[in-house]
């Protein structure tokens, strides 16, 4: 905050409050915001009738509201403002990038001198780079989804004869076996299905001598209390013998794949890192159905900071955590994707997952 010259930071929903204090606040319209001033304690204000939802802390107080009472006025009064003073003495306040808006509206019109930023300039820098403790939550994670992926592999989870929702149904009661909390997606897109890079599990068949592409992942349960980690991997199975024409295709991805792993290394640009694998996509004659950037960062979030993308300039840190996944999409015929959640580090990239990468066959 002294480096942004922000006077306080304002979290409400969203992943940042429960990856500062391990508390999530639940999605109503009854407003929870952890203010958190430059020079100050930290407050966390909520509705009174949860703050036994709230494990005892010392790192901050609890103020909680009644239903009669305005819970914007009680920020701004943490704030060193006044009820309806329209003024605090904060000028630069940074807002939790998943607050409702209509908190910030309400919010802005007590405050209508205050300058905001997103919390991000604020919170970003230091969720992005990860601590080992955070590394070994994701590789947990990561550890989880293999074996589901590895079951998927094998045969051991049924394909022919059963709809996309049926094997993503059963994706996600794996995953949650797994030591998940909750499943955040579990795409499954067979024949020309995979040519759709976020397609929705519906009611097609599976069927033999086609492509099936699995994209999973969810988000872990911590026994310390802390914020959970996500997981996230893409696998490909197909049902028979695939054709020449996809083989030499999926060769290529998988050159792609392992070209941006190891390109991922400290100090390198983002933006370099898509463009190395894409490299390969080009030179093997797919590159114009690679239709996405190669990655997103992971933790707390499924997608968060930093993304590997064409322009991104900025330099990978030792601790960043992403998904390298080129794929390719042809409309109407067939789409294939690897994925691998991988952590930079000082010694070079580290993949977390481990689960082959190699396509999948099972018999028709």
């Amino acid at each position: 905050m002294a480096e942004n010259d922000v006077d306080a930071l304002l979290l409400s929903t969203g992943p940042d409050m429960p990856w500062l204090i391990g508390y999530e606040a639940m999605a109503l319209e009854r407003l929870t915001m952890l203010v958190v001033p430059k020079d100050d304690d930290a407050k966390l204000v909520i509705p009174a009738f949860e703050i036994a939802r709230v494990a005892d802390r010392p790192e901050f107080d609890i103020v909680g509201w009644n239903e009669t009472e305005d819970p914007i006025k009680i920020v701004v009064e943490a704030l060193g403002g006044s009820a309806g003073s329209k003024r605090a003495s904060a000028k630069k306040l940074a807002i939790g990038d998943h607050t409702w808006s209509r908190f910030l509206v309400e919010l802005n019109d007590e405050m209508p001198a205050v300058n905001w930023v997103a919390a991000r300039s604020v919170v970003g820098p230091l969720r992005r780079v990860k601590s080992e403790d955070e590394i070994a939550s994701l590789q947990r994670a990561a550890d989880g989804v293999d074996r589901v992926a590895a079951a998927l592999q094998s045969g051991e989870i049924e394909l022919i004869g059963r709809s996309e929702a049926e094997v993503s149904a059963e994706l996600g009661r794996r995953i949650l076996a797994e030591g998940h909390r909750k499943v955040n997606f579990a795409i499954v897109a067979s024949g020309p299905n995979a040519a759709s890079p976020h397609h929705h599990a519906g009611d097609r068949i599976i069927g033999p001598n086609e492509v099936v592409l699995c994209d999973f992942g969810g988000t872990t349960t911590e026994l310390d209390g802390g914020p959970g980690y996500c997981s996230d991997i893409t696998r490909c199975v197909y049902t028979g013998k695939p054709p020449a024409e996809f083989t030499e295709a999926y060769e290529t991805l998988f050159e792609a794949q392992a070209r941006g792993v190891a390109a991922a290394t400290v100090g390198r640009p983002a933006g370099e890192v898509d463009r190395e694998a894409r490299h390969v996509m080009d030179e093997g004659g797919i590159g114009e159905w690679f239709l996405h950037r190669l990655g997103h960062g992971i933790g707390v979030e499924a997608h968060e900071d930093p993304y590997l993308v064409e322009g991104n300039t900025e330099p990978l840190e030792a601790g960043n955590a992403f998904s390298i996944e080129p794929g390719f999409y042809i409309e109407g015929k067939w789409g294939a994707r690897i994925e691998d959640i991988v952590v930079a580090g000082q010694d070079g990239p580290r993949s977390l997952n481990k689960a082959d990468h190699n396509l999948a066959i099972v018999e028709a």
